[in-house]
């Protein structure tokens, strides 16, 4: 038997994909819902897989830092450097950033921030918008 629970994180980012033939070639913004999903064995001396508040902290922390009110855009953008001269945040991916590759991104960080509390990420769920989300699932 096995226990599950799912936090959800929410922050505001711009991105583009500069390989896309339509709308999203331009920066735009979205309202990125994040579904922190994790399992254990075992339930702690409270009765629980973890307190939400930890993957909030944590996790949630991590999204405050590196993505919520920024644009995260693809090494090798032209607007990197503008950002850079004008002082705002950003953040870079090897990868488009696409919302599989946010999601599987965001997976890794996850594992590695919550690795020491006993539990295993098991899914990352990456909602760009009300209608339109990618998962990250099992090993990233």
């Amino acid at each position: 038997m096995s226990y599950q629970i799912t936090r959800v994180l929410e922050i505001d980012a711009g991105h583009r994909l500069l390989k896309h033939t339509g709308k999203c070639r331009n920066y735009h913004g979205h309202r990125y819902v994040f579904e922190v999903t994790v399992t254990s064995k075992e339930l702690d001396a409270v009765g629980r897989v973890i307190d939400f508040g930890v993957i909030k902290e944590k996790v949630g922390g991590w999204l405050d830092d590196r993505w919520d009110h920024g644009m995260i855009l693809e090494l090798g953008d032209p607007m990197l450097a503008v950002l850079r001269d004008q002082g705002l945040k950003f953040d870079t991916l090897t990868t488009p950033p696409t919302a599989e590759n946010l999601a599987r991104n965001l997976h890794k960080v996850a594992e590695d921030l919550l690795e020491g509390d006993g539990i295993k990420v098991v899914n990352i769920r990456c909602r760009e918008t009300p209608n339109c989300w990618a998962d990250s699932k099992g090993t990233p």
